[in-house]
């Protein structure tokens, strides 16, 4: 089973630099990154307006626990978006690509 972890970061510096140590770690195959979008939130009773990047992170399920630890320790908002997405179908190809690289040899 399959997940993308949809994540907001204060820009792309920091999705980059959270994408390279998730990488590095084999905790994602691939990371899209979206530099920069509007973004519109309560936070602690006031709209707040503000400029962040998205993150699109493609793993395996059963790393994403794993994945959510290693953002929050990365990330640095008090309280990270960090969502899962369960993928239910995909590319075979693109599927099996995944798996072999999120393989620890």
């Amino acid at each position: 089973m399959y997940s993308m972890v949809y994540i907001t970061t204060s820009g792309d510096l920091e999705s980059k630099k959270i994408a390279r140590k998730l990488l590095e770690e084999k905790l994602a195959a691939c990371i899209n990154i979206i530099p920069t979008i509007g973004s519109m939130y309560l936070w602690k009773g006031t709209i707040e307006e503000d400029s962040e990047s998205i993150m699109f992170i493609k793993t395996k399920s059963e790393l994403v626990v794993k994945v959510i630890k290693r953002v929050e320790q990365l990330h640095s908002y008090e309280i990270p978006c960090i969502l899962e997405i369960r993928v239910n179908n995909g590319s075979n190809n693109y599927l099996k690509w995944m798996k072999n690289e999120l393989e620890i040899k």
